[in-house]
């Protein structure tokens, strides 16, 4: 099953993590989210969001942007 993707590019905290909770919430066990986040503040947030609960961060990488500069990309598990 390919990953879902969540775009909260252009907001800022706490806009991501509570946009991606919401999804989280309605996913199935195991399933995987990719989220792009261009908030600077997100690389602590989905840290910090992902080992307070049982979701994973897979992955965190960085991309360039021509509008925001830089995109932050979260991979996360539903956790169970």
């Amino acid at each position: 099953m390919p990953a879902r993707e969540l775009d909260v590019k252009g907001l800022h905290c706490p806009l991501p993590i509570l946009r991606t909770r919401a999804l989280l919430n309605g996913m199935e066990t195991g399933e995987e989210l990719v989220v792009y986040a261009t908030d600077p503040a997100s690389v602590i947030d989905f840290k910090h969001f992902c080992n307070t609960t049982d979701n994973a961060l897979l992955s965190h990488e960085t991309e360039p942007d021509e509008i925001h500069k830089t995109v932050f990309v979260y991979r996360i598990r539903r956790g169970g």
